[in-house]
């Protein structure tokens, strides 16, 4: 099973010089985590949507990208990949032959395998993560800060009544945000104690004003923005079973339930290809 076979070819990238406008506009459109950068027709680096949410008033694609990024050939067997991916926690490998982008192999990619193949193993032993939940009213620029310090992709979503009613990933942040344009004021002034009507006071009084581009999540309940109709499995579902369903599905995480549907852990796919890295996988 060879990175060739698996590999999306037809990559959307941007180019430098360019901006963070055309990144954040690709990722909307399209729902992918992240983009790669091409410079000279060379891959120079890979701008991701945590890049976007953690530098929200950083427009310069060269200081957004990760630089030099891990990439593999297309003849590398698909376990050593899910092995780069996991090792540097990664979601994607820029493929490359001679410095040239051929395509790029994701986490979701692999997850496209799996669901081909037979891992019977049982998820809850192995696999799972403990989580934690927001409450359905909490606002969107909250859940963006709890997600960057967390570190995690996605979050549950309870109501009042402890009930699951959706989940929040970075993927829906990054569709619900905007580019807000402000002006800001830096002051230079010398902080002279002369009167201040006296020729030295006024020369020496500067301010310089300059615009400010970032990118801003409005201020509404997280319940707005949450996917609602969210697909669950069991502690005893199936490794192969769980990666069909998010391949259905179209997610990158799938909540645990109990015997009582109540919530108990998150299923991320970044987790579920560690099945592809033991031996005899």
């Amino acid at each position: 099973m060879l990175v060739k076979d698996y590999m999306t070819r037809d990559v959307v990238h941007v180019e430098i010089p360019g901006n963070r406008d055309d990144v954040l506009k690709i990722l909307k459109r399209t729902g992918i985590s992240g983009v790669p950068v091409i410079k000279n027709k060379k891959i120079v680096g890979i701008i991701t949507r945590k890049d976007l949410l953690r530098k929200p008033e950083e427009t310069q694609l060269g200081l957004l990208m990760t630089s030099k990024p891990i990439s593999i050939g297309p003849d590398a067997d698909i376990r050593d990949a899910a092995r780069l991916l996991v090792t540097h926690c990664i979601r994607r490998l820029p493929v490359v032959e001679d410095g040239h982008l051929l395509g790029l192999l994701s986490v979701s990619d692999l997850i496209h395998a799996m669901a081909q193949m037979k891992f019977k193993e049982e998820i809850k032993n192995s696999y799972t993560s403990k989580t934690f939940a927001l409450w359905e009213e909490t606002p969107l620029p909250v859940v963006g800060r709890v997600m960057e310090i967390s570190g995690v992709d996605a979050i549950p979503i309870l109501d009042g009544d402890n009930i699951l009613q959706g989940i929040i990933s970075e993927r829906d942040l990054i569709r619900n945000s905007s580019i807000e344009d402000s002006v800001g004021v830096s002051d230079f002034s010398n902080g002279t104690d002369d009167d201040e009507w006296t020729w030295e006071s006024i020369r020496d009084n500067h301010t310089i004003s300059f615009g400010i581009s970032k990118v801003q999540l409005p201020n509404r309940p997280v319940k707005l923005a949450m996917v609602k109709n969210v697909v669950a499995v069991p502690t005893n579902a199936e490794v192969s079973e769980c990666a069909l369903k998010m391949r259905r599905a179209r997610v990158d995480q799938l909540p645990v339930i109990n015997n009582d549907k109540q919530l108990v852990a998150m299923l991320y796919d970044r987790e579920l290809i560690r099945a592809l890295c033991k031996d005899g996988a």
